[in-house]
């Protein structure tokens, strides 16, 4: 279904990409439908409830959105994003949802070939990124209709499906195979390059990309990775704005298949499921230490836990920490629960989300606050440990915390599931991508830390040519990552002239 590229020569590629995207998530398809010529356009005869922005868009609703100013489109509107231009593309394609609405998308999609870019995306996996690594039950905390990409909606595809959405929710299984769907749809497999890991991004001279074309055009074209020749691809390269893209294409055999890529421009949409956060605390690389909730599933199917074993220790008050507790829940095995905050704390997840969408979890919330060691409640096989911190874990298997007194205590469990949240993985990248960040000095973090971009091209203000989008640039849901793709667009049609006149 996805090139598996077995025509690659071990050393370098025809002419520079304009673009190569790394992450296939939700972020780069949704790019890569952008580049690939669907071009968003109002509705005739369409009116947004948004009575200022209705006026903005009558004024040129002959020019498409992404060739408009988003700066001046996305002036003034409110939301649940941080980014303007996240909550102009949401409004226009769900424009009253966030007040419970269900009015359709303003927005119409015409595929012009002609405005096209040239591009890969690379992704070690199918397309969907870190959703086929989620448990496949697991449902989504946001709403099903909010998790779909531009111009095919989710539900339309539940229904041909067969399949029902959960109080609006969708299980992380449709939601994988949605996105898959998505890639087949629209045409867009030929951009899509699944099992490469890239290994190395760097900025290289133009003397480099001149030896490159010079062996291309001595009879080096059969590749993949031929594409039309573009206008001003010479004057682009001479600017000296070319990265150098390294990695290994994962055979079906097991094998690896090194490529390397001249591109202009390079997009970071890796998302940050890639490295679990660590506690930094003595032990907590003893074997029965784990970080992933997938680890707690493997260790039930194998029966290396059970309703008469020790409890297992959850570390952590997200939504992954309440997953594992739910899935620990239904299979009798015994819990500890440890978080550092207060269970009234309002800065807690469970303490933002509505009763009525999220019961599942205001049933662990509550289990939170009516089961604590100091006070036995009514549910068995669970104690919670509000403002505790693990100070170790020792080779005994036994846990040792403290608590907001500065007591310890030492409890004996099976396995232990830290489960504190992710960081991306941009190895790949000189200094590991910290040089790019708002702190320079600290790590790229998608909630304190992002990667600092301009909000309206989503290009890495100390990196020209260099974008980020989706979590490395600060946009955690699905609904929001996608005006950053529309926002990487815009910028590299106007690159690439490819704006109408």
């Amino acid at each position: 279904m996805y090139p598996v590229l077995n025509k690659i020569p071990n050393k370098s590629y025809s002419k520079p990409l304009p673009i190569v995207v790394i992450g296939n998530g939700p972020s780069g398809i949704c790019l890569s439908y952008l580049l690939s010529g669907y071009i968003p356009y109002i509705k005739r005869g369409s009116v947004h409830p948004h009575p200022i922005l209705q006026r903005k868009l009558e004024e040129t609703p002959e020019v498409s959105i992404i060739d408009q100013d988003l700066e001046y489109l996305s002036e003034g509107l409110e939301g649940r994003s941080q980014s303007p231009v996240a909550l102009l593309f949401d409004t226009l394609l769900r424009p009253d949802t966030d007040f419970g609405g269900t009015a359709e998308s303003v927005l119409t999609w015409w595929h012009k070939t002609n405005r096209a870019i040239p591009h890969l995306v690379l992704g070690r996996n199918p397309p969907g990124g870190a959703w086929h690594f989620i448990e496949g039950s697991t449902i989504t905390l946001s709403q099903g209709e909010w998790m779909g990409l531009p111009d095919l909606q989710l539900k339309d595809w539940m229904r041909k499906k067969r399949r029902g959405l959960r109080n609006n929710r969708a299980t992380a299984e449709d939601i994988a195979q949605y996105y898959q769907h998505y890639v087949a749809k629209k045409g867009l497999q030929k951009n899509f390059i699944c099992g490469s890991v890239v290994t190395s991004v760097r900025k290289v001279s133009p003397d480099v990309s001149s030896s490159y074309a010079q062996q291309d055009s001595e009879g080096n074209s059969d590749s993949f990775w031929d594409f039309p020749e573009k206008e001003k691809e010479d004057d682009q390269i001479a600017s000296g704005n070319l990265f150098q893209v390294d990695g290994f294409i994962k055979n079906i055999n097991g094998g690896q298949q090194p490529f390397s890529i001249y591109a202009e421009n390079v997009v970071l949409a890796t998302g940050t499921y890639d490295s679990p956060t660590n506690l930094g605390v003595n032990g907590e690389n003893l074997p029965f230490v784990h970080h992933k909730l997938s680890a707690l599933e493997e260790a039930v199917k194998n029966k290396k836990v059970s309703m008469t074993s020790d409890p297992v220790l959850i570390v952590g008050a997200g939504l992954t920490a309440a997953d594992a507790i739910l899935f620990a829940h239904h299979c009798n095995i015994p819990v500890i629960h440890a978080f550092r905050r207060r269970v009234n704390d309002p800065g807690l997840i469970f303490n933002q989300l509505p009763k009525m969408m999220y019961p599942e979890y205001h049933k662990v919330h509550q289990m939170m606050k009516e089961q604590s060691v100091a006070c036995p409640g009514p549910y068995e096989c669970y104690i919670s440990l509000p403002e505790h911190h693990v100070l170790s874990f020792r080779e005994d298997k036994k846990c040792v915390f403290q608590d907001k007194s500065g007591h310890q205590k030492i409890f004996n469990i099976s396995m232990a599931f830290v489960l504190i949240g992710s960081n991306p993985n941009l190895s790949f990248l000189p200094n590991n991508g910290i040089d790019l960040a708002i702190d320079s000095e600290q790590p790229v973090n998608s909630k304190r830390n992002p990667i600092d971009v301009d909000p309206f091209t989503y290009q890495c203000v100390q990196e020209k040519g260099l974008y980020a989008v989706g979590p490395l640039a600060g946009d955690n849901f699905v609904r929001f990552v996608q005006g950053g793709a529309l926002a990487v667009a815009s910028s590299l049609l106007k690159k690439a002239n490819k704006n109408p006149p």
